[in-house]
């Protein structure tokens, strides 16, 4: 193991192309972790290793499924046993690469989710307009699954190669994001179906997507939401309840605090207007040249293509040519699992 940054680097899985070491000074952060932590980090991949795992073992991932369960190392195991079986459940690892959601536009006409540049501390901001949810009506055009997967495949782009962009572009680890979720229009007939799919997917969040919350921003908070949080933060960690903001109408105060206008999209109260709209953008340091790079998942991808050697001719087919390698892990992943 080599010590680098105040973290002890493991050469078979920590092949990191940007920076690892986190802004601040933390407990059990990456370059500021105990011996006891660092302990920890090796006991767990050495038991995860033991039951056959020899993906996602590295050093950050390891740390944030630690974090999640307070560095309860068996905790921890479960939770990550737990990701995997449902990674492979739902054949997310296959759908990454080749996924494609061509009725994205129409789903956004009731229910838009999406990343846009960064916050003051360099995190990619992820917005969503909860309002004009209508499960009925999305799902004429298209699945609850293909929607959840959906998210899941973003999740995964979040984590690369958005994070990344952004610790490029910062000059330190980031592993978070900054979340704004507008309630506007969610009203007590709405609040059913809109909670009830928001609950899916806030529960994939917290099961697999462990320790991506850096801010959140309830904008457009209905009358009486205030008062319920301020039953529902008691039963929180104090550590998630201090990233998440409440907030009425009169936000963008607030919100500008945390996202430089320049970022925010003009309807939140900034100055940004995408040409096509910020909705479907996608703009951040992810597509700026000097700070993106390819996904390591794009990259495993595209090493198992078949090279143009390994093209065999069909017989009986001269002059077209067919792959004759690699045929599964080309092939489309499924629409839903």
């Amino acid at each position: 193991m080599a010590a680098k940054d105040g973290i002890e680097l493991d050469p078979k899985y920590d092949d990191y192309d940007f920076p690892y070491k986190a802004p601040v000074e933390q407990s059990g952060h990456a370059g500021y972790l105990t011996a006891a932590q660092q302990a920890q980090v090796h006991q767990l991949r050495l038991m995860l290793e033991a039951e056959g795992f020899t993906k996602r073992l590295d050093t950050l991932t390891l740390l944030r499924f630690l974090r999640a369960r307070k560095f309860d190392v068996n905790l921890s195991k479960q939770m990550f046993v737990d990701c995997e079986k449902w990674r492979k459940d739902t054949g997310l690892d296959e759908a990454v690469p080749t996924w494609e959601y061509p009725e994205k536009a129409k789903i956004f006409e009731y229910y838009p989710q999406y990343y846009h540049k960064t916050d003051k501390d360099g995190r990619p901001v992820y917005i969503e307009k909860l309002g004009g949810i209508d499960l009925t009506a999305m799902t004429k055009i298209t699945t609850e699954q293909r929607m959840l997967l959906n998210l899941a495949v973003e999740y995964e782009r979040l984590a690369d190669p958005r994070l990344p962009a952004c610790s490029r572009k910062s000059g330190y680890l980031l592993e978070t994001c900054c979340t704004i979720m507008d309630l506007k229009g969610v009203g007590l007939m709405k609040a059913p179906q809109v909670f009830g799919y928001v609950k899916q997917a806030s529960g994939m969040s917290q099961n697999y997507y462990p320790e991506r919350l850096g801010k959140l921003y309830l904008i457009n908070a209905p009358w009486g939401f205030s008062g319920v949080w301020n039953v529902v933060k008691g039963w929180l960690d104090p550590v998630t309840v201090q990233k998440i903001h409440v907030l009425g109408s009169g936000y963008q105060s607030e919100l500008l605090k945390q996202v430089p206008a320049e970022n925010l999209p003009k309807e939140f109260g900034g100055t940004c207007q995408c040409q096509g709209g910020c909705e479907m953008s996608d703009m951040g340091p992810w597509r700026e040249k000097e700070w993106a790079r390819p996904a390591k998942w794009e990259k495993e991808a595209n090493a198992i293509k078949p090279s143009p050697s390994e093209i065999v001719e069909a017989p009986g087919n001269s002059g077209s040519a067919a792959p004759a390698l690699a045929e599964e892990a080309t092939a489309p992943a499924p629409a839903a699992a």
